[in-house]
């Protein structure tokens, strides 16, 4: 008897595990799973609710709360109106503070990050901490991140991405979290930032083989040995999932002919993948030449562009700069161990010679990994941050 008690038990069991793996958890949207029913709770958090939680949101009391920073700080404008009327719609960073944009208990993922920060996008530090690490797994001024490393507004129009008039950052990138995730804004600047922000997020069962999203800056300012290095030292089983990179060019002529390399699993001085050329690898051809107008072209698609083309002005704004992203959301690049990323900094010079060149070149890297992962390198002082 027992052991029919016992086998009925491990069948009942079985039937309700294959049930829970059955069930949609309410991430990985797409088109085709839009009518999907899931147990997936949807909340998210903005200034007007700072914690997310249910039947939480837009209580802050204009006469009340008046006078109280980061609680009321619209309590002027909604004086006539009461609790309720976009009382605290924006958050406002002191010079030197660090703000706890969310804290989020899990298990779940961030699923849209909007916001639209004010002052020197290179002076506002975004960092992702994931189940009560010390060191964040996204650490990047906010310009940079949202592919806006040169401090001026270029629409960008992807699926991870978009930069929408006239300064609305969005992400897409899923990030799944187990115990917790924290997001905070760092102030480097010597005024005050107000932020506009919201992050919607599921809390839901997240699966056995779902990795951490990560995120680092580097910048070659100027790159000297014609070499930039995208990101190294990434220890762990993951795969690399973007690059945003922006080049500020020191020299005439076409700038682009220098090699991505992705050096993995033990690769030392030769790289299992190499592109062909910068534009190459940026899903372009021939110099993001328009042949017919005989300017460079830019464009933005679901994966790949060169959206932002600064051009000198004959005055202060001197120098051409560019801003291109790829992202490998098709084709993740994937690495059991380690992984490290490079580009060469080439042109022409005469003779049909290459040119090593000595650009400024600041990059993003995106890529999802297990965890723990290892310290990234000090972020630059604000004097290497700062564009000008």
């Amino acid at each position: 008897m027992k052991k029919n008690l016992l086998l009925l038990l491990v069948i009942f069991a079985t039937i309700a595990a294959k049930a829970q793996q059955g069930k949609f958890n309410g991430l990985d949207m797409n088109m085709g799973n839009l009518s999907k029913l899931s147990d997936a709770k949807t909340r998210s958090i903005s200034p007007e609710n700072f914690t997310g939680e249910k039947g939480r949101g837009g209580m802050a009391d204009p006469a009340k709360d008046k006078g109280k920073r980061n609680v009321a700080n619209a309590a002027h404008e909604a004086r006539d109106l009461g609790v309720g009327w976009k009382v605290n719609p924006f958050i406002i960073i002191e010079p030197g503070e660090t703000f706890t944009m969310a804290d989020i208990q899990g298990p779940g993922a961030i699923q849209h990050i909007w916001m639209t920060p004010t002052g020197n996008l290179n002076f506002s530090i975004l960092r992702v901490y994931y189940d009560d690490e010390k060191d964040p797994s996204v650490e990047c001024p906010i310009g940079p991140f949202f592919a806006s490393a040169w401090n001026e507004f270029s629409p960008l129009n992807s699926l991870a991405m978009t930069v929408n008039p006239g300064s609305a950052f969005n992400s897409y990138w899923k990030m799944p979290f187990r115990k917790r995730i924290r997001i905070t804004m760092e102030n480097i600047d010597s005024q005050p930032m107000r932020l506009y922000y919201q992050i919607t997020y599921a809390l839901t069962e997240v699966g056995e083989d779902e990795a951490y999203f990560h995120a680092q800056y580097r910048r070659s300012k100027p790159n000297m040995s014609s070499l930039h290095t995208i990101v190294d030292g990434i220890k762990g089983k993951g795969h690399y999932v973007g690059t945003y990179m922006g080049v500020g060019v020191n020299n005439n002529g076409w700038w682009g002919e220098g090699e991505i390399k992705f050096f993995m699993d033990g690769d030392k001085d030769y790289a299992t993948i190499v592109g062909t050329g910068t534009e190459d690898y940026f899903c372009g051809s021939y110099n993001f030449e328009n042949k017919r107008t005989r300017q460079y072209q830019e464009f933005s698609t679901p994966y790949a562009g060169l959206h932002q083309v600064i051009r000198p002005d004959g005055l202060y704004a001197s120098q051409m700069r560019f801003g291109m992203y790829r992202w490998h959301i098709m084709d993740p690049i994937r690495f059991e161990k380690d992984l490290k990323v490079t580009i060469q900094d080439l042109g022409w010079r005469s003779g049909g010679r290459y040119l090593p060149q000595n650009s400024d070149i600041i990059t993003v890297a995106y890529w999802y990994q297990t965890e723990p992962h290892n310290k990234f390198p000090k972020l630059p002082s604000a004097d290497v941050l700062e564009v000008n």
